[in-house]
């Protein structure tokens, strides 16, 4: 049976051990970065990177004006202007998180499907290019792929 852990309390031990320029294994929740990540049935392999580039996949503490608490997403990088870095998911049709390079906690350097295959690591420019049609081939996806490999 699969531990599940607080974020407030998993990813700032995470960023500790990834700080210590160790890599960290683990499956994360949510259905934002489908197709490319499959919540609750792939696993990522994060690692700590100081060159953070358009396309990545990175884990990132992010700050909503309306909300207390800071929270944490798992998206990709769309834009970079400086210190300032713009995230969506990839299963996201619209809305943006902002965080800069500090807090950028790791990026994801390998995905791993359940059945123990490793899946592209795209850099995602297609799907970015895609974002006006992406509820309709989200939905092929959730109707077709979905319904044959999970």
């Amino acid at each position: 049976m699969p531990h599940i852990i607080a974020n407030n309390i998993l990813i700032p031990e995470m960023d500790s051990l990834l700080k210590e320029g160790r890599e960290i294994l683990f499956t994360p929740s949510g259905i934002s970065m489908r197709p490319y990540i499959e919540g609750g049935k792939d696993t990522v392999l994060l690692k700590r990177n100081d060159r953070v580039r358009v396309g990545d996949i990175c884990l990132a503490l992010i700050t909503r004006p309306r909300q207390p608490q800071p929270s944490y997403v798992l998206h990709r990088v769309i834009r970079i202007d400086g210190d300032h870095i713009v995230l969506m998911g990839d299963g996201n049709l619209q809305g943006e998180e902002f965080c800069t390079h500090r807090e950028i906690i790791g990026t994801v350097t390998r995905i791993i499907s359940p059945w123990g295959g490793r899946k592209p690591l795209t850099r995602g420019r297609l799907w970015r290019l895609l974002l006006p049609q992406r509820r309709f081939w989200l939905k092929v996806y959730r109707h077709t792929v979905l319904k044959w490999l999970y």
